[in-house]
């Protein structure tokens, strides 16, 4: 699985996850910074989030357009590192006004547009090279893997930062404070909410006999430990950094757009493939195509930092007993991880050494496991953020089997072309939202919960909606590491930057996009037609792909 790819794989594919780490952190308690400081309404605060990953994914088109005709693609790849870096500083400023905010979200979302296409410019470029052609779909499943390692622990180290600065302050995160506080303080509150916060404020302190006091620290302080949470981006960034431009010379010969292509006349120069205006054409056409399709997943895959998270926070149960509690430890999904790697490498390992090594290592996996599950409180409770970090996990975890199957698929000349994986994701995301759809039977809609602290009296089982995560990540192995490798085998060689822009441009609609649903949230229509709204647009673009499957299929080939 790790063989025969390029070193330079690696190296950009580290400097990728420490960046992914503080962006993820980050997203993880966005949404909830929102409400909790300005007391936005879901329906304001995903505008907002929706904007942000609109920018954030649709500057790549701005940043590949630099990189193919000024930079080139290395020089703009640490030009976006410090532009991101001047951003989330920015933003870990406690006290931030809501124009000071913005301003910091523009410059991190400029950053991530020069940053990230281009990155992934220079690991297709790794794959031009003849010996390397056949391992690019891998390749970018591995590559895609490092990005889900760092979104992983993300989750984890926004709480414990939110954690830390609370308890500093000798209070503890309650998710129904954040709206009743609001409410008390621009005097919209009701007789019962009321009662319920002065219920609330007791637990946090006996000493709190001013709700008007209690409600102004309680609000202060949680949105600035939610701006130190985002302050792990600006360490995360120099790590970054550091892998970029120490390991430079694993990657230098990919560092090369068109015009500095052009300009060499040496032995080492690498050659562009000529297309003609109609295979160049045909090949836009079909990637514009791809891209119309997978607008509608990102709308409806990024409702795990909005929608998602309000499930997690007002439908969830945050009181967790049984098996369930050692998925909510990212050092045992870690471990979880480390002994499915060791698994695949006995298999793979050619040496008797090797073998025992992987033996030893899910071994001693699985005993840590053992010992951390036992050594665990019978209940623990969660946060809301939490639920994100069991997306990448599963990615992480599966990606060994997706390249063995894919693998398996390519030896015995079955495997799907990347717009039918494309279309098989847009199905299983439809089916992972018929799992929500099917939970959210019977329960009040989300504006009914307002008097409440905006949280259900009836809560689920947390295994719902980690079900749906689990169905969702297969869907996303099936489209986006597959998607990002199609746009660099496809594009025309003079337009790849532009093209990896043009993937995240399409992304970048589908970010704002999942706007409609935050509205649709804060409407009276039944929780399961939230869900429904989502069935019904996966499976609309899962129809309309394999409609014109075969055109798709015949202009790449």
């Amino acid at each position: 699985m790790f063989k025969n790819h390029p070193k330079g794989l690696y190296a950009l594919a580290l400097a990728n996850t420490g960046e992914r780490f503080g962006y993820y952190t980050m997203l993880a308690i966005f949404t909830l910074f929102l409400q909790a400081k300005f007391g936005l309404s879901a329906t304001a605060a995903t505008q907002l989030f929706g904007i942000f990953l609109a920018a954030v994914y649709f500057l790549p088109l701005l940043g590949g357009l630099i990189a193919d005709r000024w930079l080139g693609y290395g020089k703009t790849v640490a030009l976006g590192i410090v532009v991101m870096f001047l951003g989330y500083a920015l933003i870990a400023i406690p006290g931030m006004n809501m124009p000071m905010l913005i301003v910091a979200l523009a410059i991190i979302a400029l950053g991530t547009g020069l940053f990230k296409g281009n990155l992934q410019v220079l690991v297709g470029n790794l794959y031009d090279e003849s010996k390397y052609k056949t391992r690019r779909d891998p390749g970018f499943s591995l590559f895609y893997m490092g990005i889900n390692i760092g979104a992983m622990f993300a989750p984890t180290a926004a709480t414990m930062v939110t954690n830390f600065f609370m308890g500093k302050a000798s209070l503890f995160y309650n998710a129904k404070i954040p709206a009743l506080a609001h409410q008390f303080l621009d005097g919209s509150i009701t007789s019962e909410g009321t009662a319920q916060l002065t219920k609330l404020a007791a637990e946090q302190s006996s000493n709190f006999v001013d709700l008007t006091a209690f409600s102004n620290l309680y609000i202060d302080k949680l949105s600035e430990s939610y701006n130190y949470g985002f302050g792990v981006a600006c360490i995360s960034l120099i790590v970054s950094m550091i892998i970029y431009l120490s390991t430079r010379k694993l990657y230098k010969h990919a560092d090369n757009n068109s015009k500095q292509l052009a300009a060499k006349n040496n032995g080492n120069a690498v050659s562009e493939v000529e297309l003609t205006p109609k295979q160049t054409k045909d090949r836009v056409i079909a990637l514009g195509l791809v891209f119309a399709v997978v607008i509608f997943f990102w709308m409806s895959f990024h409702q795990n930092g909005t929608t998602m998270t309000f499930f997690a926070r007002d439908y969830t149960q945050s009181m967790i007993t049984g098996w369930t509690r050692i998925g909510f430890n990212v050092i045992n999904l870690a471990l979880i991880a480390i002994g499915i790697y060791a698994l695949f490498s006995i298999f793979q390992s050619n040496t008797k050494r090797g073998k025992l090594i992987s033996t030893a290592t899910l071994l001693a996996a699985i005993a840590l496991i053992v010992i951390k599950y036992n050594s665990m409180d019978a209940s623990i409770t969660i946060e809301p953020q939490i639920f994100q970090q069991f997306n990448p996990f599963f990615v992480v975890a599966l990606t060994p089997f997706s390249i063995a199957i894919f693998a398996w698929l390519a030896k015995i000349r079955k495997e799907p072309s990347t717009p039918r994986k494309i279309g098989f994701g847009m199905l299983v995301a439809a089916a992972g939202f018929a799992i929500l759809a099917i939970a959210s039977v019977g329960m009040k809609a989300p504006y009914q919960l307002k008097d409440v602290g905006g949280v259900s009296d009836i809560l689920l089982d947390p295994n719902w909606l980690i079900s749906t995560y689990l169905t969702l990540t297969f869907a996303e192995l099936l489209l986006s590491p597959m998607g990002i490798s199609f746009v660099s085998k496809v594009a025309p060689p003079k337009y790849k930057g532009l093209m990896m822009g043009g993937w995240f441009a399409a992304t970048a609609i589908g970010n704002y996009l999942t706007s409609v649903i935050g509205a649709i949230w804060g409407s009276t229509i039944p929780l399961w037609l939230v869900w429904g709204v989502l069935i019904a647009l996966c499976l609309v673009s899962a129809i309309f792909i394999f409609s014109i499957m075969k055109k798709l299929e015949r202009a790449t080939k």
